[in-house]
């Protein structure tokens, strides 16, 4: 594993190649799953703020989970998620064309909230844990985004450079870069390591 800061980042996180391909797995990541996606207190804060500003993005289905259950839950682990819609996808998906999209982001690109989406769902494939002294950052393997690293390994893109907006809102430029430099310069040892 790799130390940046206080995060311990998984080898495999340096070693993918992925880009998501929505044509070919229609957003499953939005749809499947044992809960919703993990939420920071800040972002419940976001969400209480700002739902008359989602409304108008959100299906009945997504409207009817959330008046119903909340905005957001506590999941069987004891994380912050999403609600599902009938144990399902996020109440928060939309569709089009298909393919599952975030009314949350949807929202965001058109200015009328100033939050872009959860930060797990802009992160995702990567998953972080946080401890008291450090984060965990994996890489979360899930057979759904098998078409991801077709696409990343295709076009040679790497797991950290299609994530760099996501890991830069997280973590900021410096640490990124350091990153960066780390998957360009390092001798990454071959595919041995299970995550922190």
């Amino acid at each position: 594993m790799l130390e940046i800061d206080q995060t311990l980042i998984s080898f495999e996180v340096l070693r993918k190649q992925f880009c998501c391909d929505l044509k070919a797995c229609k957003g499953a990541c939005c749809v499947y799953g044992d809960s919703g996606a993990p939420l920071t207190v800040d972002e419940t804060g976001l969400l209480d703020d700002h739902l008359d500003d989602l409304r108008p993005y959100m299906r009945q289905e997504g409207l009817e989970a959330v008046l119903e259950q909340g905005l957001y839950v506590t999941d069987t682990d004891g994380e912050l998620v999403t609600p599902l819609v009938n144990g399902g996808e996020c109440a928060y998906v939309v569709f089009e064309d298909g393919v599952a999209l975030c009314a949350i982001e949807k929202a965001w690109q058109d200015k009328a909230i100033p939050f872009r989406k959860p930060v797990s769902c802009h992160l995702y494939p990567i998953r972080i844990k946080s401890y008291r002294q450090y984060d965990a950052v994996n890489y979360d393997q899930w057979d759904i985004c098998q078409p991801a690293l077709t696409l990343g390994e295709k076009d040679n893109v790497s797991l950290h450079m299609f994530l760099k907006d996501a890991l830069v809102r997280k973590y900021g430029e410096d640490w990124f870069e350091q990153l960066d430099y780390a998957v360009k310069h390092l001798d990454i040892p071959p595919e041995e390591d299970g995550g922190v």
